[in-house]
């Protein structure tokens, strides 16, 4: 999936999604933001640093100032696919993103949201 075209495209055109999104459901962009900030180490303010100039998904996670240590444990189906299978490390990591804000719009509770190894 090497050039896959989602890598172009502009995380301030998912971002609007993502909240409409979670908002539709009852939930908060707060919520949102927990996952966001779990999954990329950016903070709230880093996170609108990445709206405001418009970079790239690519650029996104590429800039992420700290991918979370437990991201391994995010499993289970996006768009059909088993996330743990995706072996383009980007596109992977952009379904991981897809995965937790469709776990934060169902309601799934944010300790389980925000994998944590077992022991």
């Amino acid at each position: 999936m090497a050039g896959h075209r989602i890598f172009a495209f502009p995380f301030a055109r998912i971002y609007p999604e993502y909240v409409n999104k979670v908002e539709r459901k009852g939930h908060t962009v707060e919520e949102l933001h927990t996952v966001l900030t779990w999954l990329t180490g950016y903070t709230d303010e880093g996170l609108a640093a990445a709206i405001a100039d418009e970079r790239t998904l690519e650029e996104f996670f590429a800039q992420a100032p700290a991918m979370n240590a437990h991201t391994d444990l995010i499993t289970g189906v996006i768009c059909g696919i088993r996330v743990e299978e995706i072996e383009d490390p980007l596109m992977q990591q952009i379904r991981w993103m897809d995965k937790l804000v469709d776990e934060v719009a169902r309601g799934k509770r944010m300790t389980s949201i925000l994998r944590a190894p077992v022991g």
